[in-house]
């Protein structure tokens, strides 16, 4: 993992509309991220929480961290899920754009106005909110990049990684990973 990458990608990155800092992590950062990561648990401490999107992107050459303001897209898919140990999904997140989706639904229970639970879908064995890798469409082989991936990282993992490149900790921002391998 190098903390310098590819300059296309990273431009592109910092040319998206509500991007307010991109910058590649390096792997002293990624490393203490990780540690982290398996440290987190749902609130309430009671679901644990597997963020596939961040071992996806561990895996890839290159991760580049963004900060970004409400201006920024909506992921293309969404970033959490409650599933089973049988991977049975159990709940999923919502955006204003899919929620007429399940707004008439009567077999649906609003656990916020983002997430919505499937009472009667029974799975095997316990629950854990899974935040699997999203996809990130602006970085793609026409622009050298290949198995791209976006996660989030944990609310504890973006406060490490602001403090370690001196990025203050605004609540009115928010940060997404992405991660790629190069083409050649």
């Amino acid at each position: 993992m190098s903390v310098d990458g590819p300059e296309k990608p990273l431009e592109i990155v910092k040319n998206l509309r509500g991007v307010i800092h991109a910058f590649y992590l390096g792997k002293d950062v990624l490393d203490k991220m990780r540690d982290e990561e398996n440290t987190v648990r749902a609130a309430g401490g009671n679901i644990s929480v597997d963020n596939q999107g961040f071992s996806e992107a561990l895996k890839r050459d290159h991760v580049i961290a963004i900060i970004k303001d409400p201006r920024f897209r909506p992921p293309p898919e969404p970033t959490v899920l409650l599933k089973s140990e049988d991977g049975t999904i159990l709940g999923t997140e919502v955006f204003p754009f899919s929620a007429d989706e399940y707004m008439e639904r009567d077999d649906v229970v609003w656990l916020s106005d983002a997430f919505v639970l499937f009472p009667t879908v029974k799975g095997k064995g316990g629950e854990t909110f899974v935040m699997p890798p999203v996809s990130f469409p602006e970085l793609n082989p026409s622009n050298g990049c290949k198995d791209v991936v976006s996660c989030s990282p944990a609310p504890s993992c973006d406060l490490m990684m602001r403090q370690a490149y001196e990025y203050p900790d605004d609540s009115r921002l928010a940060s997404v990973l992405i991660a790629f391998n190069d083409c050649n």
